[in-house]
């Protein structure tokens, strides 16, 4: 036909256009897959979450002792004791067993009950001394009210306390709690970073973020022994001060 050209594809830039476009076959799905691992990475993160000064809940009016534990004398004169937020951000959800029963005297320091994980466990040394007026039912039927809200519903023990000004002075409260907490932290990620190492650098990146932070719950994933090491240093102290 007079005006008209024909020209072959194969003969001009056919090839190249097909290795284009068969690059780009290629390239699509893997990039499809690749956004889904990320994305799957990063749901795994928030749902995780970090433990830092910001995700922790310090009332300025309640006494908290070097062990991680809080009392908080009434207008009534009783007390009432628990465990602090920062130790449940690092155990995650956890059972309570061994509790003392109404009328038992206890000591400072005395064991006034366990924590359970897993099968790992943490015991709980008393903030104060004195008599067991009541414990929190609750928790054994809702054991998550301790995690959700440990100053409120999930406080463990009431109690009367008999050393109460003697036993309570070094501990903190407002600010300096605020201060210690920001210590503790840091005493903690060191801790981790020489445990988790110790296993192997998958759990060191498990329980330590990008950037240092440390992971919500970071003790669930670690052996009998790092749970041991972590009563040794941080909840079986005798001789706190501030």
């Amino acid at each position: 036909m007079d005006g008209f050209s024909y020209n072959d594809i194969f003969d001009t830039k056919g090839i190249e256009y097909l290795v284009i476009i068969g690059f780009f076959a290629i390239l699509i799905p893997f990039w499809i897959l690749l956004s889904k691992r990320v994305s799957i990475s990063e749901n795994v993160r928030k749902v995780i979450g970090s433990l830092t000064m910001r995700s922790l809940k310090i009332p300025q009016g309640i006494f908290f002792s070097g062990n991680h534990t809080w009392a908080h004398m009434s207008k009534t004169g009783s007390a009432t004791v628990g465990l602090d937020d920062m130790l449940l951000h690092i155990t995650g959800d956890i059972n309570l067993r061994n509790l003392k029963k109404q009328g038992e005297q206890i000591a400072k320091n005395e064991m006034i009950g366990e924590i359970v994980n897993n099968g790992n466990i943490l015991k709980i040394l008393a903030p104060v001394s004195g008599e067991i007026l009541e414990m929190n039912s609750s928790l054994l039927s809702d054991p998550g009210a301790i995690t959700d809200d440990p100053y409120h519903n999930g406080w463990i023990y009431r109690m009367k306390p008999s050393k109460w000004s003697a036993e309570t002075r070094t501990y903190r409260i407002a600010e300096e709690a605020t201060a210690w907490f920001e210590q503790e932290l840091v005493r903690f990620k060191d801790f981790l970073s020489q445990n988790a190492l110790n296993i192997s650098p998958e759990t060191a990146r498990l329980v330590l973020q990008d950037g240092g932070e440390i992971s919500d719950h970071s003790l669930a994933g670690l052996p009998p022994e790092v749970w041991s090491r972590f009563q040794e240093e941080f909840l079986s102290r005798t001789d706190i001060v501030k």
